[in-house]
């Protein structure tokens, strides 16, 4: 059998999960579930025997965060590309596709998104082995979940019935259903023949790419260019802006699976949940006797069939007597609403965003190449942050027009230029960096910096910089 070449798409900016997931750091990123994020989840769960290096989709905000949680895991990608703007799975898979069939042609490729959760992966491993004959005759192979329930928040897809109880590996799909009702679901679900969309597929980049020449011959020809198009940067694949921008914004389901006629479904009934809710999020989980998923930092008193969370230490949530509730909080955000409510989050973010508020798509955190810094305490003319900086890292070589600077370290050992200047700086010492003055962060040592810095002045907005020197190339460097 040839190697499996994983795809991991997490270039999605996701807002269900809300206010763990934001635009700034959706939630394949979060720790969700223990101590790893749903995308190292993945990668992770498609590592190992009979499993190539992944090559993995994103975009530009998410690009380090990707290096750093795949380093975490000890897993080296084989390409890491970079969307210029998100355009939907279509575009994304055609990409991973091109880009393998340049290094490799013939690879034979497993889409996976990274915000899904499994609970069996070793099942899905041995699902993957059994579909994998299909996907090498030519096949385009879904999996399709068991249902378990009449769920509306996912698509369906329909097998044949005489196909389904004649073999027991793919099957040949009727027809794709969209997101029913209901009725219809209760429906779909006592007919057995049907099971969910998953959205993850095998196939090889042979059959994609002429399945997209034949379904979506612009699309596929303006990815091909994007792909041809693309540069070295820092180690990532920058597809080529000119091409991309003219791709159209469309699923996969849309663009190739459902007008093609070599489509065949992987049962797959372990478990799964795309976690498009909270309420997902709490069926996922174990619960205590009385039903609840808590936490630590949240206490629950006379509560049935709850999620009560909290993400912040320091923050307590306490719930009394709540019934069929989620609760979660964040340093800066709180949601409270009925679990049949779930699926209304997004109406919420809506309203957030209509006010301006900020909270709707930034993350309390602020993620950079060199580590992440979080605001404390925000007032007039003044602002106090956490900064936390990656042993061997940098800041850019900057100055600011609007702002002077403190920063006082509380961890570890700072490397610091203001001008022509430059001192080592340890616990307890501090600095203060005039406005307008050329200065730089580093760390030289093998332990993390943490320092607190206070700044003050008229305008503190992040966009307040000018960089002259950047390891990153932000900013055009």
């Amino acid at each position: 059998m040839p190697d499996i070449h994983p795809v991991l798409l997490c270039g999605g900016s996701g807002t269900r999960l809300w206010p763990v997931s934001r635009k700034s750091f959706p939630k394949q990123f979060t720790k969700i579930f223990g101590d790893e994020s749903l995308f190292q989840q993945a990668a992770k769960r498609l590592a190992g025997p009979s499993f190539a290096p992944p090559v993995v989709v994103t975009g530009e905000d998410f690009r380090f965060i990707v290096t750093e949680q795949l380093a975490a895991c000890q897993i080296s990608p084989a390409g890491i590309l970079i969307e210029p703007d998100a355009r939907n799975t279509a575009p994304a898979i055609l990409a991973a596709a091109h880009f393998l069939e340049g290094v490799q042609p013939g690879a034979l490729l497993l889409v996976a998104p990274t915000d899904h959760a499994i609970a069996d992966p070793e099942a899905f491993r041995s699902a993957v082995q059994v579909a994998i004959p299909r996907a090498l005759a030519g096949d385009i192979v879904t999996f399709g979940i068991t249902p378990d329930r009449p769920e509306t928040a996912y698509g369906y897809i329909e097998l044949d019935r005489d196909a389904a109880a004649a073999q027991n590996g793919p099957k040949k799909i009727v027809r794709f259903i969209e997101k029913p009702d209901a009725k219809h679901a209760a429906q779909l679900l006592a007919a057995g023949n049907v099971f969910w969309n998953a959205g993850v597929f095998l196939f090889t980049t042979e059959t994609i790419i002429a399945a997209a020449k034949r379904h979506c011959p612009d699309l596929n020809a303006l990815v091909a260019d994007a792909v041809s198009g693309a540069r070295v940067d820092l180690g990532f694949t920058r597809l080529d802006q000119a091409a991309w921008s003219q791709v159209t914004d469309i699923s996969i389901d849309y663009a190739i699976m459902e007008p093609a006629d070599n489509i065949m479904a992987m049962p797959y009934a372990s478990g799964w949940s795309d976690l498009g809710s909270w309420d997902a999020v709490w069926q996922q989980c174990s619960t205590d006797e009385a039903g609840n998923v808590i936490s630590d930092n949240a206490i629950g008193i006379d509560c049935t069939s709850s999620l009560l969370r909290s993400d912040t230490l320091g923050v307590e949530v306490v719930g009394i007597g709540l019934s069929d509730m989620i609760v979660v909080a964040m340093s800066d955000a709180v949601l409270v609403a009925p679990k049949a409510s779930a699926q209304r989050v997004k109406e919420a973010v809506a309203e957030l965003k209509s006010r301006q508020v900020t909270q709707a798509v930034s993350f309390p955190i602020d993620y950079r190449p060199w580590g992440w810094f979080e605001s404390l305490e925000i007032g007039d003319r003044f602002q106090v942050k956490r900064i936390y900086v990656n042993p061997g890292a940098a800041l850019s070589l900057q100055s600011h027009m609007h702002r002077s600077e403190h920063w006082i370290v509380v961890n570890g050992t700072a490397k610091v230029t203001i001008e022509d200047e430059v001192r080592l700086l340890t616990e307890n010492q501090s600095v203060y960096i005039p406005l307008g003055a050329k200065h730089r962060l580093e760390n030289p040592g093998k332990v993390p910096i943490v320092l607190i810095e206070v700044q003050t002045g008229g305008y503190l907005g992040e966009d307040d910089i000018e960089r002259f020197e950047d390891l990153y190339f932000r900013g055009g460097f």
